[in-house]
């Protein structure tokens, strides 16, 4: 059993993320949630954070955190999630209460006490993983990998940066610097993963609470992505990182050397992946570059029917 921390901004595709981790199909040992200013302000994430565990009745640490970036002015995207930064569904206010103390020191305490090494799952903006770093360097010692979504060769936020990294670029650049092994989903594969009409079909076949909760996140989500960008449903790009966990072979990789922008005036948040090896520099990311799109939504259906009163 794989110990993981998922930190989170959630966010449609956030919450897939962790459905997923939660799944009767999933073996991973969530040791907590931390939360982080991202799609939304960091108290509406970690709201939703709570009544996503409610859902899944799913009783671990959420731990909120950093309300900004590490140097920046933050940015939002409530065009993107919508005002609460989960439109879409309609959940009951949490009655599971926020676990006391900041995410950053949850996290370095949870990875220098724990006895096997933990895997780091960040689906928001790096900031919460930067500030660990920082504060506690030690813990590299014991984290296996960083999970991660953000970059890619294009961008999604401006034309050179995916939104994630974009907002704390200073962040993603103390990460991807650290030394940690980094497996990195950015847009050349999350924008593989689109929930079509006929994904959220089969989805709506799915008789149980969780299944219909995700139908109505692609839903909203699907619309958002067909108005702002003419796609055909939404990618659920957070979705990929707990799916690699689970089940790797469905991804092809590529171990190269990632860099970040954090000076250019118009390629700030860039993730610049050196695909053919011009820079010299020595690899330091397992960088996703395609999945097998069937069986990863084959998985998806499974991972909902594993849920009470899947049919």
């Amino acid at each position: 059993m794989r110990n993981v921390i998922l930190d989170c901004d959630p966010g449609h595709d956030d919450a897939i993320s962790i459905i997923i981790a939660a799944s009767n199909v999933s073996d991973l040992n969530i040791l907590g949630i931390t939360t982080v200013a991202g799609n939304v302000e960091v108290e509406k994430n970690t709201i939703n954070t709570l009544k996503i565990c409610e859902l899944l009745e799913l009783d671990v640490p959420v731990v909120q955190g950093a309300r900004r970036p590490l140097v920046k002015a933050s940015e939002i995207a409530p065009e993107i999630h919508g005002e609460t930064g989960m439109d879409g569904p309609v959940l009951a206010d949490p009655k599971m209460q926020v676990t006391e103390g900041h995410a950053v020191d949850f996290i370095i305490d949870q990875v220098m006490n724990s006895s096997e090494p933990v895997t780091l799952v960040p689906t928001g903006p790096l900031t919460n993983i930067a500030m660990a770093l920082i504060k506690e360097p030690r813990i590299i010692e014991n984290i296996d990998e960083i999970v991660l979504m953000g970059g890619g060769t294009f961008g999604n936020w401006t034309p050179a940066a995916e939104f994630n990294i974009f907002v704390d670029a200073e962040a993603a650049k103390v990460v991807y610097d650290s030394s940690v092994p980094v497996t990195m989903f950015g847009l050349d594969v999350t924008h593989q993963v689109i929930a079509t009409k006929d994904i959220i079909e089969r989805t709506a076949k799915i008789d149980n609470k969780i299944a219909v909760f995700v139908k109505e996140l692609l839903i909203f989500f699907g619309e958002t992505y067909k108005n702002h960008f003419g796609f055909n449903g939404g990618p659920i790009h957070d979705a990929c990182t707990t799916m690699y966990l689970l089940k790797p072979e469905l991804f092809q990789t590529e171990y190269l050397n990632v860099t970040v922008e954090t000076k250019g005036e118009y390629s700030y948040g860039m993730t610049v992946i050196d695909t053919l090896s011009v820079t010299g520099r020595e690899p330091n990311t397992n960088v996703a570059l395609g999945v097998n799109t069937d069986e990863f939504w084959t998985l998806f259906e499974e991972i909902l029917k594993s849920f009470d009163g899947g049919q």
